[in-house]
């Protein structure tokens, strides 16, 4: 009569006794240029998968009030706008050039043709 409580063992494998390689691709050299690249040339860019349809983010401000502390607060944009400040005082002050930012920031106000409109 066999014992139901217990499955029977299985076999064990063996572990071997020395560091074996792992298998490498034989496709082609792992080093060099990829095909098709002229010496010097860098390899071209693809476009982004999602075009702008839209309007896009352009500027941030981000403003750290911390309990109790001291707040802070950044202002970006892609146009190169970047300023920071540390303080009530200044950060009130940078949410102000924030503002007068988007007026003034040729990214949301283009200068070329302007005066024809």
């Amino acid at each position: 009569m066999s014992d139901r409580r217990h499955p029977p063992l299985k076999s064990i494998t063996t572990t071997p006794d020395h560091p074996q390689a792992a298998a490498q691709p034989v496709d082609g050299p792992a080093v060099g240029e990829p095909k098709g690249v002229a010496g010097g040339v860098p390899i071209a860019v693809r476009p982004d998968a999602r075009p702008v349809t839209g309007p896009y983010p352009v500027a941030w401000l981000t403003i750290r009030t911390p309990y109790q502390m001291t707040p802070s607060a950044t202002s970006t944009c892609v146009c190169g706008w970047d300023r920071s400040a540390v303080g009530k005082p200044r950060v009130l002050a940078l949410i102000a050039d924030h503002a007068a930012h988007r007026d003034t920031c040729p990214l949301r106000t283009p200068q070329e043709g302007r005066a024809a409109a």
